[in-house]
């Protein structure tokens, strides 16, 4: 019993990285060039106009993706949503791939975060 239960969770942690993978670093480059997200984020996503925005480049895909999400969601989910006008507004016309694929292009972007060891 407890090996099937563990075969069909490894089965199907392998599933889920494939779809993970099957996001288009292509496809996320051309969608953030047209958001002009280095309009706030700056040359090569690396190097924010403002300390407030992020550094994007480097950052882990799914983080990304989930941040991405939040933001769709925005306020109407005060648990899981953020809530901020200026991505709110952005991030509305991508569809779960698209922000999919514009998390895969971010981690894809070599990045200068600090690992401590």
């Amino acid at each position: 019993m407890k090996f099937a239960l563990i075969t069909a969770v490894l089965f199907s942690s392998l599933g889920l990285a494939n779809v993970a993978s099957a996001a288009s670093v292509d496809k996320g480059q051309a969608l953030v060039e047209k958001g002009n997200c280095a309009s706030c984020h700056g040359a090569g996503l690396n190097a924010p106009i403002l300390p407030i925005y992020p550094k994007l480049a480097g950052q882990h895909a799914d983080y990304l993706y989930y941040a991405l999400k939040a933001y769709k969601l925005g306020g109407s989910n005060p648990q899981y949503g953020r809530n901020n006008a200026i991505m709110g507004s952005q991030v509305q016309a991508f569809s779960d791939a698209d922000m999919q694929d514009i998390a895969a292009y971010l981690a894809s972007l070599p990045g200068n975060f600090v690992v401590r060891k």
